[in-house]
């Protein structure tokens, strides 16, 4: 397959040519995404003066820079981050299904959400750092109950159904025994929302995302030579454990940063690999495409969650979770049909 070579300073980029066009592509639905997210809202603003709130300022455009901006900027980072959990996770398992919201890291992730919310303060910080020690030891009690697959194969994907199922009737039980306001804001933050998201509530998660990302950049590489097969990836060199341990790090980081802030939001870190790799035709599961692809259907379903039934706006994790049973049943058709 043709490639197309990229020039960053002393670097050379070398990406396929059908993934640089679909990843552009994909660039170009953001941006227009983007755009009329920026233009909706209770009055629409024309495109002259989305772009003129943007680049000069001024008091006119204080509603589309401090309210909409942020909540379309967390959309896409929120998406994209969680495209590429997804996909370190597919590739991890070498599985379809493979995602952090089936095999349990989502709901270990709100568990520890939940400890920080209903025991601690519940600040920015602590849910940051339980959402993460949550989804990591969940993580760990998969990892730890499969070691016969070594974090591959369905094995590993039946056991973290089995982890999500337990730890959904924790969570459960925990919003049962908090008190009731703490309940009521316990189960609205579960349905994953981005509703009311300002600068100040993003700004350290997508710093946090942006080392996630850093870490993965340098990684994959030897991730890709992995999902080929122990064997070939041993032969080049590659060391497994400690890439499965980074792999691990950085697909939970993904996940539970944007699990502290908007909630658990399903769907994305499943389907957005899978369709990445099918727009790209690639053999594996690429990150660019993932996180592109995870950028688009978390703006498109945030912009669905906004006008379905306006002027109420809908958490965005209702509408992922309704595209979410119909791409699971597509997928199981697709399977049925191979057979």
């Amino acid at each position: 397959m043709s490639t197309v070579t990229l020039r960053a300073g002393r670097f050379l980029v070398r990406i396929e040519r059908r993934t640089a066009v679909a990843s552009a592509g994909l660039v170009t639905a953001a941006a227009a995404l983007a755009l009329l997210a920026l233009s909706h809202g209770p009055q629409w603003a024309t495109p002259a003066e989305v772009f003129d709130a943007l680049l000069r300022g001024g008091d006119a455009g204080f509603v589309i820079r401090e309210w909409r901006l942020p909540r379309v900027v967390a959309a896409l980072i929120f998406g994209a981050s969680l495209g590429l959990a997804g996909a370190v996770f597919q590739n991890l398992t070498r599985n379809a299904l493979g995602s952090p919201d089936v095999i349990g890291l989502d709901a270990g992730a709100y568990t520890g959400a939940l400890v920080a919310i209903t025991l601690l303060n519940g600040t920015a910080g602590q849910l940051a750092a339980g959402s993460v020690a949550g989804g990591l030891l969940a993580a760990a009690l998969i990892y730890l109950l499969s070691l016969d697959s070594g974090l591959s194969g369905v094995r590993l994907v039946v056991i973290g159904i089995a982890v999500n199922a337990m730890l959904t009737a924790l969570n459960s039980w925990i919003v049962l025994r908090a008190e009731i306001d703490v309940a009521l804001a316990a189960t609205g933050w579960n349905a994953g929302s981005l509703n009311g998201v300002d600068w100040a509530e993003v700004r350290l998660p997508f710093a946090v995302i942006g080392l996630f990302v850093l870490l993965l950049a340098v990684i994959s590489h030897a991730m890709h030579q992995a999902a080929l097969g122990d064997d070939i990836a041993r032969t080049t060199g590659v060391p497994l454990g400690r890439l499965r341990l980074l792999l691990v790090l950085a697909g939970v980081g993904c996940t539970a940063t944007v699990t502290a802030v908007a909630g658990p939001v399903v769907f994305i870190a499943l389907a957005a690999p899978q369709i990445g790799r099918r727009l790209a035709r690639a053999a594996g599961v690429p990150l660019v495409p993932a996180a592109l692809t995870g950028a688009v259907l978390l703006l498109a379903a945030d912009l669905v969650a906004q006008m379905l039934l306006a002027p109420v706006a809908l958490p965005v994790g209702v509408v992922t979770t309704a595209i979410g049973g119909c791409y699971l049943i597509w997928l199981l058709g697709m399977e049925v049909k191979r057979r």
